[in-house]
Parts: structure tokens; C-alpha cells; sequence
């Protein structure tokens, strides 16, 4: 759906290739279970990891891993397609489509017959990861992580404008007007009215979902309901408000580099420079922050506009799955289980690589230990439970370019947010009913 990983890492997926075993034939015919994900280099680390805790535990079950390419979604229809789907899939937001297309095995089954594991979840777990992932009746996926957005702020550049430091927490978020007020303070211009600093950039490379958040946090409504939505929220003027405000960041109030601008560097680079005060992205980016010695950073929340209910990320996560057609389902759930669960978690909160989806490692010592450099840690431990929900449809690709047209649209400055009534939302609305 969101498909973060997709934009976000596609240069790297060459490297990460090389840090696993590769899988000569997809749904092999041998007894290894096969496992098929997308990772950049550091993270396939932290799989194999699992992998080899699992294998330490279960010696007579061998995994045999598959590397993602570009289009992970792609290449799993691909394999179906071919009738040799792997056994364990990683999968996105995206994953009803799968659902509708056979290819995903309901879990409830295996849940059911598990009864003391599944009270564990249902204790454990963070209830709207676990519920992005139920679709029309069924468990088809178990999370793994939140990959929610937020802020970095650079420590160092804030105090030296005297502006005071954000919030630590999703509860005490700041208004709309504060955060423009920061982001103006900590915008700076030469002689010529370049930018030579900027308050805020963008490094989530999809701004029109960027901007739904901030339409979501002035009160609005992006698809209701979030699963198998019945009509779009976008007309709305909460939702409009929000947006429009995203948009004025760059068009109106000059705080943020316009996305036409060949001139500038990528906005992670301009935030890891000292160029720019805070960056919007989410916590994939962290460790690569983590080796700019001299970045003094940290974390906070978006900000609430002024008919929001709390400031929220959203509900972004990754999730394993097993596929419909595997003839080892018995031993894909023991595996799915146990990374899914306590003691795979435990290894991805101990990495500081992802954020855990149970409440016991996000609150762990280990999770703590891996992120010693931030202070505002409850933004990430309270980041689950302080998410937007986002739409899962099988039929998101149409629904998601009808939006994408009518967002560009808006955010190069050709028309205002208000644009999205109308012609736009009846269209967006045509494609809903077409999917019932």
C-alpha cells in the first residue's frame, strides 16, 4: 500500500542481495521452508539473526531465505502465477490484494489451535497493527513492526536559534502554529533569499500521503472505514485544512524546499548536513543517522491543527504471512510464530533496527539500550498507539493514482486543497463502489 520500503530502498537491494544465501527456485521442491522478504543490508543481518535463533531451537527445520527485488508485490504474483509461491512472505499494507487473490493463508486456523499463544498476542500485541492486518473476517498477516512516521530535530541547530525544544511525547503535542513558528525561526536565507537552512523537509518520497497525515491531524477523515472503505474523507474541510496547511509549508510559508527544486540535495541529506532543522521520515532512517557523528538529533511528534483530536503517525507496518499454497503451512507457522512472538521480537528491539510490534520488547531494557541517544523515546514506544488508520483496499493501486493526480496537483501549486471536491472525490468514490 504505503510501500515505503519499495521507494525508500531500491538502490540497496543490490547490496542486500549479497548479504544472504540466495534461492535458486521459489517454492522449492526440497524439505527447507522457504522465506521470502525485502532488506537493506543491516536488516537482512537482523533476519538472519532470527533465522538462526529459530533453526538453533527447531535444528530439523531449514529455512532457505529469498531476497525481494525492486517490486516485492510484483514478484510474489509473479510466483503465484507459476504455482511456486514461497512458504513465509513478507507483506506490506498491500496484503488484501493478496487476500482476494488467493495467495494468503488465514491464520485464525493456526490462532485457534494455539489458543495460549494467541491470548499472548492479544495481551501483548498493539491491537491496531493487528487489526491492519485483519480483512474481512480473517487474520491473514502477524505484524512484526511499526514503521510509522515522525520527526527528527536536530538538537543543536534549535538551540542555537533559542527556540525551545520540542515535545518528547504523542500527549503533549504541538499545535500547527507552533511548529510553523519553529520552522520559521529555523529557516535562514543569504543576501540573495536562498536557503542556506531549512526549518522542515520531506524525506517520506511520497508527500501526498505526507500531507493526508496532516489532514488526518486537524480532525479529518482520508477513508472511511480504513478497511474496505465506503467513501473518502478528502472533501472535508478538516481534511482540506490540513492538507492545504502541508502545502503552504513550501508555497506559502517558504519553510520547506519546494519539490521542484533541482537545486536541492535529497532531504535526508540536507537534515544529516545540518541543513535543515527537522525532517519528516520514520525510524528506517535511524541508524543511518546514527553514523553522522557529529548529528546531535532527536525525535518528536507531528503536530495537531486546530480541530484535531491528538497528533498521530500512521498505522505503517510490515508483517509475515503464509502463502496459501505452501505444502509445509505446519512448519511456516512455527516460524511465523516464533519471529512474530516474544523471542523474535526481543531480537529486533535488542537490533534498534525496527520497532517491535509487542509492547513487551518496545518497552524492553534492549529496545532502550539501542536507542541510548534518544531522549524523546516515548515518541517511539508511544508511536503504535498513537497511529492514523490507513485505507486497505484490494483495489488501492486505482484508488491511490485517481489521489496521487488530484494531491500533485494541489502540492505543485496549481490549485488549492479545496480542488479535492467535487469532480476529484466522485471519481475516487466511483473506483470504491467498482470494488465492492
Amino acid at each position: 500500500m504505503l510501500n515505503r520500503r519499495d521507494l525508500l530502498r531500491s538502490g540497496a537491494l543490490a547490496g542486500a542481495a549479497l548479504a544472504v544465501p540466495s534461492l535458486a527456485g521459489c517454492g522449492s521442491s526440497s524439505d527447507a521452508l522457504t522465506f521470502f522478504f525485502q532488506a537493506a543490508p543491516d536488516e537482512a543481518t537482523v533476519r538472519m539473526q532470527i533465522i538462526e535463533a529459530f533453526t538453533t531451537l527447531y535444528p530439523e527445520i531449514k529455512v532457505q531465505v529469498q531476497m525481494s527485488g525492486p517490486d516485492p508485490n510484483q514478484q510474489i504474483l509473479t510466483y503465484a502465477a507459476g504455482g511456486k509461491c514461497p512458504d513465509v512472505v513478507m507483506q506490506w499494507e498491500s496484503y488484501s490484494h493478496m487476500v482476494e487473490l488467493g495467495i494468503l493463508e488465514n491464520l485464525d486456523s493456526f490462532l485457534d489451535a494455539d489458543p495460549a499463544y494467541a491470548a499472548r498476542l492479544r495481551a501483548d500485541g498493539e491491537p491496531a497493527l493487528y487489526e491492519m492486518f485483519r480483512y474481512r473476517g480473517g487474520q491473514y498477516v502477524l505484524p512484526e513492526q511499526w514503521a510509522g512516521i515522525f520527526l527528527y530535530y536536530n538538537r543543536k541547530l534549535f538551540e542555537e536559534a533559542g527556540v525551545q525544544p520540542p515535545p518528547g511525547r504523542w500527549e503533549d503535542a504541538w499545535t500547527f502554529e507552533e511548529f510553523l513558528a519553529a520552522a520559521r525561526a529555523l529557516t535562514k536565507r543569504d543576501s540573495s533569499g536562498k536557503a542556506t537552512q531549512w526549518g522542515f523537509v520531506d524525506a517520506w518520497p511520497v508527500p501526498r500521503y505526507s500531507a493526508a497525515i496532516f489532514g488526518m491531524n486537524n480532525g479529518g477523515e482520508w477513508f472511511v472505514p480504513p478497511t474496505d472503505p465506503q467513501r473518502t474523507g478528502i472533501d472535508g474541510d478538516e481534511f482540506i485544512e490540513g492538507f492545504q496547511f502541508y502545502a503552504d509549508l513550501s508555497g506559502k510559508y517558504g519553510v520547506a524546499p519546494r519539490s521542484s527544486d533541482s537545486e536541492a540535495l535529497p532531504s535526508i541529506e540536507l537534515f544529516s548536513q545540518g541543513k535543515a532543522a527537522m525532517v519528516l521520515t520514520g525510524h528506517w532512517q535511524y541508524s543511518a543517522m546514527l553514523a553522522v557523528s557529529d548529528l546531535d538529533f532527536d525525535v518528536t511528534v507531528l503536530p495537531v491543527g486546530p480541530h484535531g483530536h491528538g497528533a498521530k503517525s500512521d498505522i505503517g507496518t510490515t508483517g509475515l504471512a503464509i502463502s496459501a499454497t505452501s505444502p509445509r503451512k505446519e512448519l511456516a507457522w512455527e516460524f511465523v510464530k516464533f519471529a512474530t512472538g516474544p523471542e523474535g521480537q526481543q531480537a529486533v528491539a535488542k537490533s534498534g533496527l525496527f520497532v517491535p510490534a509487542l509492547k513487551s520488547a518496545l518497552h524492553s531494557e534492549d529496545f532502550a539500550k539501542a536507542h541510548s541517544k534518544i531522549r524523546n523515546l516515548e515518541v517511539l514506544t508511544g508511536g503504535p498507539s498513537n497511529s492514523n488508520p490507513i485505507p486497505v483496499t484490494p483495489n488501492w493501486a486505482r484508488i491511490d493514482d485517481a489521489y496521487h493526480r488530484a494531491a500533485d496537483h494541489i502540492l505543485r501549486g496549481a490549485a488549492p486543497a479545496t480542488y479535492f471536491k467535487g469532480d476529484v472525490t466522485r471519481h475516487i468514490e466511483d473506483l470504491l463502489r467498482s470494488s465492492e
